[in-house]
């Protein structure tokens, strides 16, 4: 297919799913002010620290904080399930027991200090809970009735490709009872800020939206976090859904190729589907992937986490992005110990800069958290994105070459003073925002509108 062909398909693509959106909506419920500035920092126990322990997180406690984030989120901490277990290790998304955790990681009394030491630097805590399903040998199966079962009265996976789990069963109620009681024990014992909800679009909505308030009589400031990229979730019970189809479209891009502006037309796409209001998480690394380095080289990864960074909704950092990890095929830690190779800051100076310089600045401007934005004409709309961020008394410019080419082109900037604030920049090479955009493979610029 032609370069042209394929850009031509890609709009076709985008226009369809907007013709198909889903019925509108209520609004999205109120979202607490901090939770609208956080910047989430995804950790892995197990390949965190050389120790894979709560220590070896509290030990880098001061590091996170000078580096910004402001809720840690923990994948799960649970034992993990032993039966048709994947890889090495196994998925800690193959749960043996919601109210126990693993002893590799620690005690129960380990956990309470680490949450109750980020506590004192300002940090929230969240952990990771996997509902809709369980591991084969998991405390639960002696309660057969809360499963799937299929016509031969077997129990069944979510999936055929997820044979290291088994599918819950939210039509029994003594099922819906447990798992409410399990939420609440963490947030009592634990004093823990939310939950990340694994697979919460696998779960019956009704169930969320019941919980949520009963939740919040326990602790009536949190945030909850869905898997999913299900509108519906953020009418009553989520704060933050995932950015799915935005990372998806930033992957087309960055590594495959597709034109720019696919980015703004999902953007639309997505904002037209979901409730007034609604908040997302956005993202460019996780574990589910492999490495953003590995996927769009170094120059890419700080490119598309300047999309990121510079967006509406609320940004994730996984661990190591910020000092360039990867491993040598860049595959996520999922089911063996990859541990993050913390020195290889040494060798890569300007990610921890850059993020935490991108962190500061967009915790400083309510324009870059949930801002208006606004998107401007370019010419070059195959390789770059230009958009303007805005809150009152504030506006920022900014331009992202998506591509490994050089590019020139002119764009649609309104009049005004527009300083280089860019992260990680070197001073010599600051100057005004013209009409006139000149960006390096894989460059990018921000600007601040002066007075």
């Amino acid at each position: 297919m032609t370069t042209s062909s394929r850009r031509l398909s890609c709009l076709l693509s985008v226009l369809i799913l907007t013709v198909a959106a889903a019925a509108e909506l209520p609004p999205a419920h109120a979202v607490a002010p901090w939770i609208q500035s956080a910047v989430i920092y995804e950790i892995n126990t197990r390949t965190f620290s050389p120790e894979g322990t709560f220590r070896g997180i509290e030990k880098r406690l001061d590091d996170l904080q000078h580096l910004g984030v402001t809720v840690l989120w923990l994948m799960p901490i649970h034992p993990d399930g032993q039966v048709n277990k994947k890889g090495t290790y196994g998925s800690a998304y193959a749960v043996r027991d919601y109210y126990a955790i693993d002893p590799a990681y620690g005690t129960k009394d380990d956990f309470r200090h680490l949450v109750a030491e980020a506590h004192r630097r300002g940090l929230k805590v969240i952990i990771d809970i996997v509902p809709n399903h369980t591991a084969w040998d998991s405390v639960m199966m002696k309660n057969p009735s809360w499963y799937h079962h299929d016509a031969t009265g077997k129990i069944i996976p979510p999936n055929p490709d997820w044979t290291d789990v088994a599918w819950l069963d939210y039509s029994n109620p003594q099922l819906r009872s447990y798992m409410l009681d399990m939420l609440k024990y963490w947030l009592k014992d634990f004093d823990l800020d939310g939950f990340r909800c694994d697979v919460a679009s696998g779960v019956p909505t009704d169930f969320w939206d019941a919980t949520r308030p009963e939740l919040e009589k326990v602790k009536s400031d949190i945030i909850m976090i869905a898997e999913s990229n299900k509108p519906e979730l953020l009418v009553k019970a989520f704060d933050l859904d995932y950015s799915w189809p935005f990372h998806s479209t930033l992957t087309n891009v960055a590594e495959n190729g597709q034109p720019s502006e696919m980015i703004q037309l999902n953007w639309q796409t997505e904002r037209d589907r979901y409730p007034k209001g609604a908040l997302e998480m956005r993202f460019s690394d996780n574990h589910d992937e492999k490495r953003a380095i590995a996927r769009f080289g170094e120059l890419g990864a700080l490119s598309a986490s300047t999309l990121v960074f510079t967006m509406d909704g609320v940004p994730l950092l996984y661990n190591g992005m910020e000092v360039g990890d990867t491993t040598e095929s860049g595959a996520p830690a999922l089911f063996e110990k990859l541990n993050v190779f913390w020195p290889i800051a040494e060798r890569r100076p300007q990610f921890l800069r850059f993020y935490t310089e991108m962190i500061a600045l967009r915790k400083a401007h309510p324009a870059l958290q949930q801002g208006e934005t606004e998107w401007l004409k370019n010419s070059a709309s195959d390789r770059i994105v230009t958009y303007l961020r805005k809150a009152p008394g504030e506006e920022f410019f900014v331009a992202i070459n998506l591509s490994n080419r050089p590019v020139v082109g002119a764009v649609d900037l309104p009049a005004g003073n527009y300083e280089d604030v860019t992260p990680a920049l070197d001073p010599a090479k600051r100057k005004p925002a013209s009409a006139v955009l000149a960006l390096d493979a894989w460059g990018f610029r921000i600007y601040r509108r002066q007075p």
